[in-house]
């Protein structure tokens, strides 16, 4: 059971506006150092999945980018969006590919956007997660253990513990709640029952 990384890599540029523009979104702009979002995520990545199992889906008209700023990436491994829709779209046409190209292989879901700078930790997460897709026919989401009442992000509430390998704890998910008003957010942390959602999913596809 292979596991690929599918790197969402879209974007219309109006986040970060007027750095970012719709030819130039996020994931192409150096944030947090002297390479783009999209490369210190693909490199980032890389030492587990190797470069034939990266897979990024992007629109066509980022994809010279990309191949400038990725230059070891197989051409085969740009998945091109028709159309800009939203991230359900995105990661259908990502599955239908995987399919395709390799059947019954583990789908790692990313975006290029993220900064994670306890990069080894973050390798040994995946590395559990997709140990525990090869015994268990889950979908894995990674949680972020909260600092502070943030009203800008989701939270996952935790359920009952399961084994799981590499020392990572896991739960059943209770619930998914999406960007709660301040009071609900301070309740989630001092109940010590919520995690932020990372956006992150490892299933088998």
């Amino acid at each position: 059971m292979n596991p690929f990384a599918v790197i969402m890599a879209g974007g219309r540029g109006e986040r970060f506006w007027p750095l970012s523009t719709p030819q130039i979104p996020k994931p192409f702009l150096k944030l947090t150092g002297d390479k783009s979002m999209l490369q210190s995520s693909v490199e980032r990545i890389r030492p587990l999945f190797g470069e034939d199992n990266i897979l990024l889906v992007m629109e066509r008209s980022h994809l010279c980018r990309a191949k400038e700023q990725l230059p070891y990436i197989p051409d085969k491994n740009y998945i091109i969006e028709p159309m800009g829709r939203d991230t359900a779209a995105c990661l259908g046409l990502a599955s239908i590919y995987l399919e395709r190209l390799e059947p019954a292989a583990i789908m790692v879901v990313l975006a290029a956007d993220h900064y994670i700078p306890q990069e080894q930790e973050f390798l040994r997460a995946l590395e559990a997660g997709i140990d525990l897709l090869k015994e268990n026919d889950f979908v894995i989401t990674l949680g972020i253990e909260p600092i502070r009442p943030e009203i800008g992000y989701g939270y996952i509430e935790k359920g009952k513990e399961i084994p799981s390998p590499n020392g990572f704890k896991a739960y059943k998910v209770v619930r998914f709640v999406e960007k709660p008003d301040r009071k609900t957010a301070e309740r989630y942390i001092a109940s010590g029952e919520y995690y932020w959602n990372s956006g992150m999913f490892l299933w088998r596809n």
